[in-house]
């Protein structure tokens, strides 16, 4: 059983609970918009992404995007999920992050979007 993320509690008022492959995507999603040092246990945690949201967009800055997004992801989560593609795309006030991955508990391939207002 794992916890739900973000932490609420359900209709019967308890900690919500969530399965397997929803807490992954939770847990990628804690990780790409977690500023490193904003943990405090943790302070290497996250991977820095919504600091390059101000940055001029430009190919450099997709490329610097999915490096960092794709390190992230392998250093926290390499033992849960191997990590395919990454695509980060910058519009107006919204940051839209797209990662494809593999699950290593059973072997299939997963697809997951996060969308953020910066």
């Amino acid at each position: 059983m794992n916890v739900d993320y973000p932490f609420r509690f359900d209709g019967r008022g308890v900690t919500a609970t969530t399965d397997d492959d929803d807490h992954v995507r939770d847990l990628i999603e804690q990780v790409l918009f977690t500023a490193p040092g904003e943990r405090l246990n943790r302070p290497n945690f996250g991977s820095g992404l919504l600091q390059l949201a101000f940055a001029p967009n430009s190919t450099e800055l997709a490329v610097a995007a999915r490096f960092l997004v794709q390190c992230a992801l392998q250093q926290w989560l390499g033992e849960l999920i191997q990590v395919e593609t990454v695509d980060v795309t910058p519009e107006d006030s919204r940051l839209t992050v797209t990662v494809s991955y593999t699950t290593r508990r059973d072997q299939r391939q997963r697809e997951a979007q996060f969308v953020r207002s910066i």
